[in-house]
């Protein structure tokens, strides 16, 4: 399988691009709750959700007082744009 052009909308790709996608980024995904993902950064750590029309990022323990940081993020934008705003950290 191979994944659209990096600038391709993300509701341009199927299921199984985008969760191989996520799978190359270094996300796993949760057995228990398919849409949800989790990966670990070396500096921080975030929850990735599949929502209807959004990808919901939650970066754990990184607010002003180690509350959760929430960013979503429209299947409209490109690969490329999520993936760079989101792998980047909060």
């Amino acid at each position: 399988m191979e994944l659209p052009a990096p600038e391709t909308p993300l509701y341009s790709h199927t299921l199984p691009q985008i969760e191989m996608w996520l799978t190359e980024q270094g996300c796993q995904q949760d057995p228990q709750s398919l849409n949800s993902w989790r990966i670990e950064a070396q500096k921080w750590q975030a929850e990735l959700v599949l929502e209807i029309e959004e990808l919901v990022v939650c970066y754990l323990d990184t607010g002003e007082q180690g509350d959760d940081l929430y960013r979503s993020f429209r299947y409209s934008l490109s690969r490329q744009d999520i993936q760079d705003a989101v792998f980047a950290g909060p």
